[in-house]
């Protein structure tokens, strides 16, 4: 069996109004890495004029890098941290008070290996609540974190994640629980 990329290269991935408003993000994400560094509401703004989804005093930082923010959903209090890829070709939905910290990488895009034309599929991500994705960790399409997971620094993360539990590691392995003290 070979790989079919010519017919990989002809598929329609996208339709005409991702297309456009593909587009227009190329300004918008201008824009918004223009902006500075603690101009929060300003860049909450600028992705809700592309369709997003974000709650109240979110911080995301002009570095992070968004590609479909029609995709994106955030609740109130979190954190995308500096140079974090989102990478959203599916649905991305980041609960309330959850932390995305730097250079980490959500990887809502894949490809159906299986077949001969690799044909691209947008599986949703989903971070629940309270949630700490730490440094340069890489969580892969159709992942749910449940609420209160820690996930390690430069973990990989390619299955769901128990709620309240801390993983790490490549592939990503349970740790131990979580326990929040007062």
């Amino acid at each position: 069996m070979k790989l079919n990329i010519s017919q990989n290269r002809k598929a329609r991935k996208y339709s005409k109004k991702e297309i456009g408003l593909r587009l227009l993000w190329v300004l918008g994400r201008f824009y918004f890495k223009l902006t500075p560094r603690p101009f929060f509401a300003g860049r909450r703004f600028i992705l809700r004029l592309f369709g997003a989804k974000i709650g109240k005093n979110v911080h995301i930082y002009p570095s992070t890098n968004i590609f479909f923010p029609w995709n994106l959903d955030i609740g109130d209090w979190s954190a995308i941290g500096e140079m974090t890829l989102i990478y959203n070709l599916g649905p991305v939905i980041i609960g309330e008070r959850a932390t995305i910290s730097h250079k980490a990488h959500i990887c809502a895009g894949t490809h159906d290996y299986t077949k001969a034309e690799l044909p691209l599929q947008k599986p949703t991500i989903v971070i629940e609540d309270q949630v700490w994705v730490a440094a340069d960790s890489f969580v892969g399409p159709g992942v749910t974190i449940g609420q209160g997971a820690v996930v390690g620094a430069r973990a990989a993360v390619f299955k769901n994640v128990a709620p309240w539990t801390v993983v790490g590691g490549n592939p990503a392995n349970f740790i131990k629980m979580r326990e929040i003290k007062d």
